[in-house]
């Protein structure tokens, strides 16, 4: 059998970029592997999960190739969720020589000749069904459903589906992140009970972000925290100021604090898009054509957010609204140019492919694992091996969690109660697409009643890797901060971490370094330090939550451990020797110490 359909190029493991490193002419090993399991299975429905940037697009394409030339189909449609996506797919069929018609519209009828199939949207198929099963029962068709999991976002679009592509001789579901968590079922996908009686998705082929880190598929993904003080008036007119990301304080709180770091006014966000332009061009250094992209909430705060990246680099980024009908365009052209910087209003959260993509600024309110996931997805795509991610976000729990997750796999799940979760992760009201390309509106739970950012600091918190965190907080422009920022922009994930836990403890010593040396022969105080001992507490706590983060070990446990190694009573009664012995304890195991 040959390459290609109709001995056309090949096209690469990771399309649209070339092939990693040599391999243009083969696919991938899990590629390989799904598609030997999708022909030995001869089913009619098969489900394959692969991380965002794996290539499920070359796999899909390989699919319906093998079909087309054994005769088993002779018709291809593919659902996606944008028409941007519609038209990446058919310039992604035309290389493996299968031609695919992007600009069908439900009142053509028929697509244009020379096409073998069509690319649609699923609100396209949800608005005339029966037209998409009249053209699916009219050839043995094969249906490629693009990130499935929108196949539930309506009741509608999940009935449309159905009644459209039910005749298929062959369907062919992906997607590339969690599904969605409601409670309405996917069409096409198979669901298997559990346990406790709960049916969950079951999918015939998964391949994680783990194992693509692993296998050198994926870039490992920095996440750089950034927290700092915020200020604002609330609705009522009273003052109020919190530490952005502060443990102690309720969600309202926290969820205002947000806001505020967001707000293009304060002096937040040019700090983190400083810093971020500073990673950016240490990137650069090997990676001459590396991009960044902004995530912004609304056009309003796109556009400021633009100003200030012109303010700092001298360049005007490309902006993307979500009503901008030239958007695909300007994606385009972004993608094939070597601009320094892009700002989104959500929009390229799924499916839109910029390789060239390395540096991310997280400023949107929007905190669902789907969102989050999609959007991280941005960046992970590898196109030579050595190349890194790194992320930048508010450092709140919401987000701290998402990230520390970034392996964490789940299925979908039916039975599940109707009701809200604190975690948000389960509310069957979401439309979380349609949020993908809008601006967030009054309902949002950011947003709700009058508020007014006052000021806003930023400082350097912490990297989150690999299930790890490392640093101990600096000031913006700090070496503590230029440690991190200034990480070489090819490196493999064994790397990344050795040089991490390099930089947090040559931080740790220059802490150590600054702290003033006793004066031995110094009496001791008759009345303790209290705000000396708060400190070295939160120094403690910070530390251990560094340790447990990467062990995997509950805080407990590891205090436990401390008061045993070097003694002294719990943390709330133990004194500044007994604190600062525990922080050189931890410091020693950062390094591998015993």
């Amino acid at each position: 059998m040959t390459e290609t359909l109709f001995g056309g190029p090949t096209l690469p493991p990771a399309y649209p970029e070339r092939a990693a490193w040599g391999t243009a002419q083969k696919l991938r090993a899990w590629q390989q592997e799904a598609l030997d399991l999708y022909f030995k299975s001869g089913r009619r429905d098969f489900l394959a999960v692969a991380t965002p940037g794996a290539g499920k697009t070359t796999f899909a394409l390989r699919v319906a190739s093998m079909l087309i030339e054994s005769g088993a189909v002779n018709r291809v449609t593919i659902v996606a969720p944008t028409d941007h996506l519609k038209r990446q797919w058919a310039d992604a069929a035309a290389k493996v020589g299968i031609a695919i018609d992007p600009n069908f519209k439900n009142s053509d009828g028929q697509h244009g000749r020379g096409f073998i199939g069509v690319a649609v949207t699923y609100a396209q198929v949800a608005s005339k069904p029966m037209l998409h099963r009249a053209k699916t029962e009219a050839a043995r068709t094969l249906v490629i459903l693009d990130e499935i999991h929108h196949g539930g976002e309506a009741l509608s679009w999940g009935d449309g589906l159905r009644e459209a592509f039910d005749p298929a001789a062959r369907r062919l579901s992906l997607t590339g992140t969690p599904f969605r968590s409601d409670t309405s079922p996917i069409p096409f996908v198979e669901y298997a009970e559990d346990r406790d009686g709960i049916r969950r998705s079951k999918a015939d082929y998964t391949y994680g972000y783990g194992n693509a880190l692993r296998d050198h598929v994926v870039r490992p993904v920095m996440f750089m925290a950034y927290s700092g003080q915020m200020r604002w008036r609330t609705s009522g007119g009273e003052e109020m100021a919190a530490s952005l990301g502060e443990a102690a304080v309720t969600k309202d709180v926290t969820a205002h604090a947000w806001r505020t770091a967001l707000n293009p006014t304060g002096e937040w966000i040019p700090a983190v898009l400083a810093g971020a332009d500073k990673r950016l061009s240490e990137v650069r250094r090997s990676v001459p054509d590396a991009g960044g992209l902004v995530i912004a909430t609304d056009h309003e705060a796109a556009r400021a957010y633009a100003g200030q990246l012109k303010r700092i680099t001298g360049e005007s980024p490309t902006v993307i609204l979500s009503d901008d009908a030239k958007a695909s365009e300007k994606i385009e052209e972004f993608t094939a140019s070597e601009k320094r910087w892009m700002v989104a209003v959500r929009m390229v959260s799924e499916g839109v492919d910029v390789p060239r993509l390395s540096v991310g600024v997280y400023a949107t309110s929007t905190s669902t694992p789907l969102f989050f996931a999609q959007a991280v997805g941005r960046f992970v795509r590898a196109r030579k091996r050595g190349e890194t991610a790194s992320v930048f976000l508010p450092s709140v729990p919401q987000l701290m969690a998402l990230a520390n997750s970034m392996e964490m796999e789940r299925d979908h799940a039916l039975d599940r109660p109707d009701k809200d979760d604190s975690d948000g992760l389960f509310n069957p009201e979401d439309s979380l697409m349609a949020d993908a390309n809008r601006e967030d509106k009054a309902s949002d739970s950011l947003t709700k009643g009058k508020f007014e950012a006052l000021d806003s600091q930023a400082s350097f918190d912490r990297v989150l890797f690999d299930g790890g965190e490392f640093g101990t907080g600096g000031e913006v422009g700090s070496e503590d901060e230029l440690d991190f920022l200034g990480i070489p922009g090819l490196l493999d994930a064994e790397q990344v971490g050795t040089l991490l836990r390099q930089r947090q403890h040559d931080q740790l010593n220059r802490k150590n370094r600054r702290a003033p040396a006793a004066e031995p022969a110094a009496p001791v105080p008759a009345i303790p330090d209290h705000r000396m001992l708060m400190d070295l507490r939160n120094e403690l706590a910070k530390n251990v939550a560094a340790w447990s983060a990467r062990t995997g070990t509950p805080h407990g446990v590891v205090h436990t451990k401390l008061r045993t190694v070097c003694g002294g009573p719990a943390v709330a009664q133990a004194n500044e020797e007994q604190l600062q012995s525990r922080l050189r304890k931890l410091q020693d195991w950062f390094i591998g110490r015993k």
